[in-house]
């Protein structure tokens, strides 16, 4: 069999889990399990069905298409495509990942080359893709491929790296996927609550849940917009993001809908009543082992006051209230040394690195895992 013989099918999203045609969703939520599990030994990076059936789905601000191969009769690969929908509407993120067993069949090549058909058919001139790499390599050795920004690195000699690097791509950004350990990390929160409240005594803590109080919420879209512009991309092509009270909505509906919790804190600067930091923790209820550490963002004017450490360890604290949860996860911009300085202090340590690829439509193939 070649790559021109696969025939690739596209995923009708159903109403629901538990409608009548829901079985081949849920049959490619188990391929993306077993992908998982191969890269990671664990489902960690997983998502859950209901998150899935409402984060692929369409909306305002992204467009999502999902394929998949099946080999006699198995689901051997899937990929998808995602296209902005108020921005970056020049590219398209995409990917493609194919199980072990079936690698080599060129049934990624297959994929991949739709793939980009589909970008170049909407417009989209360059595309952007990842590969994942646990910790098990030698982050500082001879045997890796760094971005020009000098920060992190990914395995050489890795499938996905050897198939980027082939195709075209370039590696323009390395971030770093940490865990902490949640008990591991109590003792020490304390003293560097103390040291950091000394630095903030002009900032008071806000704190919610799935719902951002509607006194803030304008407030919070202007700190949402900025972490488009304000975290690092290295030489990755995006464009600030337009942030509204609507948009926040949309986000903090998409969460519900997924069945997830979202806790959130922010800093607000006493005198002038401006938020000025804020972080976000999200427990899926599929995963209760695991909260996700998502954007912490601390407003230019107001750095130098440990905003964002303050942010971090208050939303930790609200953990009690989930004793089921043994690690938090986060990601963090490997040349984002400030930010990964305070993780560090909170106990985060590595667990992986993910290659944030790119290229121009017309420079070759896209990236995939075959």
């Amino acid at each position: 069999m070649n790559a021109a013989t696969y025939r690739i099918e596209a995923l009708a999203l159903p109403e629901s889990l538990d409608a009548p045609d829901a079985a081949e969703f849920l049959e490619v939520g188990r391929l993306c399990d077993a992908l998982t599990l191969e890269t990671w030994g664990g489902l960690d990076r997983a998502t859950t069905a209901q998150a899935r059936l409402r984060y692929w789905r369409d909306n305002a601000y992204t467009r999502m298409r999902i394929f998949f191969v099946r080999v006699d009769g198995q689901m051997a690969a899937r990929s998808w495509v995602r296209f902005g929908q108020q921005e970056n509407l020049g590219s398209a993120l995409l990917h493609v990942a194919v199980l072990k067993a079936y690698a080599g069949r060129g049934i990624g090549r297959a994929l991949l080359e739709h793939a980009e058909a589909l970008a170049a058919a909407d417009g989209r001139t360059v595309l952007k893709s990842f590969t994942e790499h646990p910790a098990d390599f030698d982050a500082g050795g001879p045997d890796v491929l760094a971005p020009l920004t000098g920060a992190g690195a990914v395995p050489a000699a890795a499938r996905g790296v050897r198939f980027a690097t082939r195709a075209g791509y370039r590696l323009e950004q390395v971030e770093r996927y940490s865990s902490l350990d949640v008990t591991a990390a109590a003792p020490e929160l304390d003293r560097l609550e103390n040291e950091a409240r000394t630095r903030a005594t002009a900032y008071e803590l806000l704190s919610w849940t799935d719902h951002c109080p509607e006194e803030h919420v304008a407030q919070l879209a202007v700190l949402m917009s900025r972490m488009s512009t304000d975290a690092p991309t290295g030489g990755l092509s995006y464009e600030e993001e337009s942030w509204d009270a609507a948009r926040v909505r949309h986000v903090e509906d998409t969460w519900k809908r997924a069945g997830n919790t979202s806790l959130v804190t922010a800093a607000r600067h006493r005198g002038s009543g401006e938020l000025a930091a804020y972080s976000v923790l999200e427990l899926a209820p599929g995963k209760p082992w695991l909260a996700e550490q998502d954007d912490t963002l601390v407003a230019a004017a107001h750095r130098g006051h440990h905003l964002g450490m303050l942010v971090k360890i208050a939303n930790l604290r609200r953990l009690a209230d989930y004793p089921d949860v043994r690690r938090v996860t986060t990601f963090n911009a490997a040349e984002n040394g400030h930010m990964l300085a305070i993780n560090v202090a909170l106990g985060f340590r590595p667990a992986g690195w993910d290659g944030e690829w790119q290229k121009s439509a017309d420079a070759g193939s896209a990236v995939a895992l075959d």
